[in-house]
């Protein structure tokens, strides 16, 4: 079986999103889309694993991968998201989950193929049944956005974000944390972001990469880089986290952090030109790194 550099595992969805302007589109979204766009055009090997209900398994499609790239288990149910944008930079939004996909469990992991990196591209807490961070970290290293576990929806849809409660137990198996800046004061209180990141790996979590409108910050446990976000539009808002982390993390397999980082970020800075998924290649972000970071 081929060996890949990420395998992203994470509930692919069905997202309504209305702008700002009032304007209606419906299309796949979810984290594990996102990632792996980004991954695969800047030409890692990496590999989606995803679960849908199975009238729902046309949503594969929407995949940037090869067929043989995707690994799907089938799931009684699907997610399904409701997104209305308040500005035109898409910074405030109301966020309704719509239908609650199914979790995925140990089992479903029968068919996960071997790779350097797991990337837990979550989107509510619940999305993966108990042991899954244990497991996979016995298997590769370890990568998780922690949106999937902080972000969770009511009985009504209605999304909200509380703290993590097994966040001392659960860090430690972690190589690299994601978080933006909200989710970075929910896990340790401040505002700060390096100091939330330098808290964060006081945990246990070996790098821990924190997004922010303006910047991206890493923290490795001693030491603080940051990149600044030079992105030309904002058009392509959505998706901008999970852009940054899953290129960042299969950069490291290679690269330092700091060259890690910067190509990170000029991806995202890039993406965010058009909605949807990055579809560029490498070849693209190096010669937006020539004009926007060293020019």
């Amino acid at each position: 079986m081929k060996k890949y550099e990420s395998v992203i595992i994470g509930h692919i969805t069905l997202d309504e999103n209305i702008d700002y302007t009032g304007k209606k589109v419906y299309g796949e979204g979810g984290a594990v889309l996102y990632s792996s766009a980004a991954a695969f055009g800047t030409g890692h090997r990496v590999a989606a694993f995803t679960a849908t209900a199975e009238k729902d398994k046309n949503r594969l499609d929407a995949f940037r991968l090869p067929k043989e790239d995707v690994f799907w288990v089938q799931k009684e149910k699907s997610t399904d998201m409701y997104n209305r944008y308040f500005t035109a930079d898409r910074e405030r939004r109301e966020s309704l989950c719509t239908s609650r996909g199914t979790p995925f469990e140990k089992e479903d992991f029968r068919i996960l193929p071997e790779s350097e990196i797991y990337h837990l591209a979550g989107l509510l807490y619940g999305d993966y049944g108990e042991g899954t961070i244990g497991y996979l970290a016995e298997k590769g290293r370890l990568a998780v956005d922690v949106q999937g576990y902080l972000r969770r929806a009511d009985e009504n849809g209605k999304m909200y974000f509380s703290d993590w409660k097994e966040k001392e137990k659960l860090i430690p198996f972690i190589t690299y944390l994601k978080t933006d800046a909200a989710e970075a004061e929910i896990l340790t209180g401040t505002k700060d972001r390096a100091e939330a990141a330098r808290l964060l790996c006081g945990m246990g979590a070996k790098e821990v990469l924190i997004t922010h409108n303006t910047e991206v910050l890493v923290c490795d446990g001693k030491n603080i880089y940051t990149c600044p976000i030079k992105a030309q539009s904002l058009a392509g808002r959505t998706g901008r986290g999970d852009t940054t982390f899953a290129v960042y993390v299969t950069e490291r397999l290679k690269n330092p952090i700091d060259k890690s980082l910067l190509f990170a970020t000029a991806t995202v800075s890039l993406k965010m030109a058009e909605p949807g998924p990055f579809a560029g290649t490498r070849e693209d972000v190096d010669k937006f790194i020539d004009n926007y970071y060293r020019g």
